[in-house]
């Protein structure tokens, strides 16, 4: 049985986002700033005056690494799999798989996808279609 993710005081926010399909961040109303993961404080100013807001989950491939092989025998996903770094257009950075995974590469126009699993939902990015 594969483990899942528990919420706490500062993820469940982002978790029940993704339950309903949507990506929630951060966002510090002292400095205007979003961020990622959820923290008592705004990583960047200090500031106390936060809240949660859901932002468009579309953003550019930073960084990525391919993974060939599980780590655990309750791995969720089949290996080869991609785990990115996403510069999120909304200003903070996430991560996420890249999904199909032959498709990463830095610099790579992403949208955000949602799986649903056993009780969660996972959040993974796909290529942007250029319309």
């Amino acid at each position: 049985m594969a483990i899942r993710p528990e919420g706490d005081l500062h993820s469940d926010a982002f978790w029940d986002g993704l339950r309903r399909g949507q990506v929630v961040v951060g966002r510090c109303l002292d400095c205007r700033r979003d961020f990622f993961p959820h923290l008592p404080t705004c990583p960047r100013c200090g500031g106390r005056h936060l809240v949660d807001a859901t932002v468009s989950g579309s953003g550019t491939v930073y960084s990525w690494v391919r993974v060939h092989r599980a780590l655990s025998d309750t791995a969720v996903v089949e290996p080869p799999y991609v785990v990115a770094t996403v510069e999120l257009d909304d200003g903070c950075r996430m991560f996420g798989r890249i999904e199909p995974h032959q498709s990463a590469a830095i610099g790579l126009a992403v949208t955000a996808a949602f799986v649903d699993h056993d009780g969660w939902t996972e959040l993974v990015f796909a290529p942007r279609s250029s319309q």
